[in-house]
């Protein structure tokens, strides 16, 4: 689904977005449209979702566009963190991740930078971590995925 111009588009905001600061979305449309593709603000919102993208503030003062990190992956979860996973288990709406003492907020960090699109966000503790899962994903769905990134085999 979708039109032909849409991954080359998304490839050309991504360019854009790494070669200078871009402050607002209408800066990032005119920069869109330099390059031959005129999109609407919609458009642009949901290739910016897409993308990972969002605002982060600047030290002295504004915010701009970054790109989110790409999505975890076995090598992004050295050993080292996936040693500090203890288990993974799913209710009804949310995953619940147990760490070792004080390992928590780093993992949950971890998740948070990473942008996964299953997940909307992370509550830790000290070693508990709660992982609220999109709403088209089931929380058992979230959970296998998690036990298998960080090589946790019948967790949930």
């Amino acid at each position: 689904m979708g039109d032909l111009q849409t991954k080359p588009r998304r490839a050309a905001i991504a360019e854009i977005l790494r070669r200078r600061p871009v402050g607002t979305q209408e800066e990032l449309r005119e920069l869109v449209l330099s390059r031959g593709y005129d999109v609407t603000q919609a458009t642009l919102s949901r290739d910016l979702q897409k993308l990972r993208a969002r605002r982060v503030s600047l030290p002295d003062g504004g915010s701009m566009y970054e790109l989110g990190s790409p999505e975890l992956s076995p090598r992004l979860a050295p050993s080292a963190v996936r040693d500090l996973v203890l288990g993974i288990k799913d209710g009804e709406a949310m995953v619940v991740m147990h760490t070792r003492p004080g390992a928590a907020p780093a993992i949950a960090a971890l998740l948070d930078e990473a942008r996964m699109p299953d997940i909307i966000g992370t509550l830790a503790g000290d070693d508990t971590i709660f992982i609220v899962p999109e709403k088209k994903t089931p929380a058992r769905k979230l959970a296998r995925k998690l036990s298998l990134l960080f090589a946790l085999e019948g967790s949930s």
